[in-house]
């Protein structure tokens, strides 16, 4: 499945309200069939790495991770449970995916070309070492663009098509507005504005975040599929591009999403007893 941004909270989606308005189809997919489908796109794994953006949640409060020593480590395991938050997108995605979309999606991964870009994807996931991900993938990219190679264009649209931008800015937002509420009310910062004005701030912000995960996005799937022909990456893009595979993404990005403020409330809830009270 298409990798999602590793979140960076110092870059400053209602999916709540996305999977509210989602009616249980007629014809959903049972538990057994999204279990599959999960492990077939990499969903599973595409879940693991919000473990991975979890480093940065102290940092979004004004708290340093050092100062909890190895109780961190330990909350980021028990909070950010791979088995746990599979459990939370096989409860959701049962209700609402159809199975027309699913085996849609399922046919396309199962092919071999499908299966190497899921393991591209994740294995490109996982990797702790941003940093030196980011370099590679700017390198790569620069390259490209030096000898006014098709791919970019081909790189772009296969970002366009999965809608790595909207629902990221998206995302961002809520995910930093409901992970500081959270604190907020169990007591762990003291909050110097109200919910619409932090909004405001963040909207005010959204034109920089665009742009730099545009660019970013950009980046990342020059590293992620460099090892793909052109004729590869033009045959993902169309693939994406399928009414019934936008339904898949729009639907699995929310859910993704969920699951991850879902996860940074608990971690919230979690630091009341852990943390004395920052102002922030």
């Amino acid at each position: 499945m298409r990798a999602m941004i590793r979140f960076s909270f110092t870059l400053c989606f209602m999916f709540a309200v996305m999977l509210a308005s989602i009616t249980p189809s007629a014809q959903a997919a049972d538990v057994k069939q999204v279990d599959a489908f999960l492990k077939v796109t990499g969903f599973d794994v595409a879940l693991e790495s919000i473990r991975l953006s979890a480093d940065s949640a102290p940092e979004m409060l004004g708290i340093n991770a050092q100062e909890f020593g190895s109780e961190w480590s330990r909350l980021v395991s028990e909070v950010f449970d791979t088995g746990v938050m599979l459990d939370m997108g096989i409860g959701i995605l049962s209700k609402t995916l159809s199975e027309q979309a699913l085996n849609h999606a399922s046919a396309f991964y199962a092919t071999d070309l499908g299966q190497r870009l899921v393991k591209a994807e994740n294995g490109s996931h996982m990797e702790e070492d941003e940093a030196t991900k980011a370099e590679a993938g700017n390198a790569i990219l620069a390259g490209l663009e030096r000898i006014k190679s098709p791919r970019v264009a081909l790189l772009t649209r296969l970002n366009e098509a999965s809608d790595v931008e909207d629902s990221s800015v998206r995302a961002i937002q809520e995910v930093q507005i409901r992970f500081l509420m959270a604190a907020a009310n169990a007591g762990v910062i003291k909050l110097q504005m109200e919910e619409p004005d932090l909004r405001e701030v963040l909207r005010a912000q959204e034109p920089e975040m665009r742009a730099s995960i545009k660019n970013n996005a950009l980046a990342s799937s020059a590293y992620t599929y460099q090892a793909f022909s052109d004729e590869e990456i033009r045959t993902y893009a169309a693939a994406l591009e399928d009414p019934k595979m936008q339904e898949v993404y729009a639907l699995m990005n929310a859910v993704q999403f969920e699951i991850m403020a879902n996860r940074y409330e608990v971690v919230a809830q979690r630091l009341a007893g852990m943390q004395p009270s920052q102002e922030l």
